[in-house]
């Protein structure tokens, strides 16, 4: 059984590996992060041996993410998805062996884990480190610097998301895209979140799924939206 990642990337770098694959706006601080197929895949395979090598991470294991809809968060998924683990999202009571989450939301990531190990994303375009966190919490950007960008997929990968396979999350994002008219040809532009598994699989993996590139924004300034679509080739949203 392919993991969710090799399912999904695989194809893409063998058709567009250096063209945009998802690229990312936030109308608040005005960053843009443009991420091709190939540079996605190498920032999830430093993630996944991250959470295997350090964190202790694999196919058995339940990884939360309590992270904003963020190129990084991608990474992360996919990384997550590498060494077959299984992507837990935000809810009541959750709980999972590891944690990736923002300082703000450390306390929701302990309570998740428990004694099990917590990483920390500044989210900070440029990679600075999140600043005063607590003994014991890992530093994901200073981290993650050090391993490296090419990663053997897990061979027997657990469920992958909201108890599901692999194979039964890819054809629903498959059945997503249809439903929504997506092919490889389109750019999409989103605002929408990824926090719960319907969202995360319509609005990010049904996108990869068949071939297409997202346009991810956060903090959307309306007044932006017309140019950006103009200058992106936004064909859908």
């Amino acid at each position: 059984m392919a993991t969710l990642s090799s399912a999904i990337l695989d194809p893409l770098m063998a058709s567009d590996p250096a063209g945009p694959r998802i690229t990312y706006y936030d109308d608040a601080t005005g960053e843009r992060i443009e991420l091709s197929t190939a540079t996605l895949a190498n920032w999830a395979a430093k993630t996944a041996n991250l959470l295997r090598d350090e964190l202790g991470a694999g196919p058995a294991s339940r990884v939360a993410v309590l992270l904003p809809a963020h190129w990084q968060t991608a990474a992360v998924l996919f990384g997550i998805w590498w060494i077959g683990a299984e992507v837990v999202l935000p809810g009541p009571g959750i709980e999972a062996d590891v944690a990736l989450c923002t300082a703000d939301r450390l306390t929701e990531a302990d309570a998740a884990v428990g004694m099990g190990e917590v990483a920390v994303l500044s989210m900070d375009p440029f990679g600075k480190p999140a600043p005063d966190l607590p003994v014991g919490v890992t530093d994901y950007a200073t981290a993650v610097r050090v391993h490296g960008d090419q990663i053997t997929p897990e061979r027997s990968p657990g469920p992958a998301l909201a108890g599901r396979s692999a194979d039964d999350v890819l054809a629903a994002a498959r059945e997503s895209a249809a439903a929504q008219g997506l092919t490889a040809t389109d750019r999409v532009l989103s605002s929408a979140p990824w926090g719960s598994a319907d969202e995360l699989v319509r609005n990010l993996i049904a996108v990869f799924a068949v071939g297409a590139s997202l346009v991810q924004v956060a903090n959307a300034d309306p007044a932006a939206l017309d140019r950006r679509r103009q200058t992106e080739r936004v064909t859908r949203g």
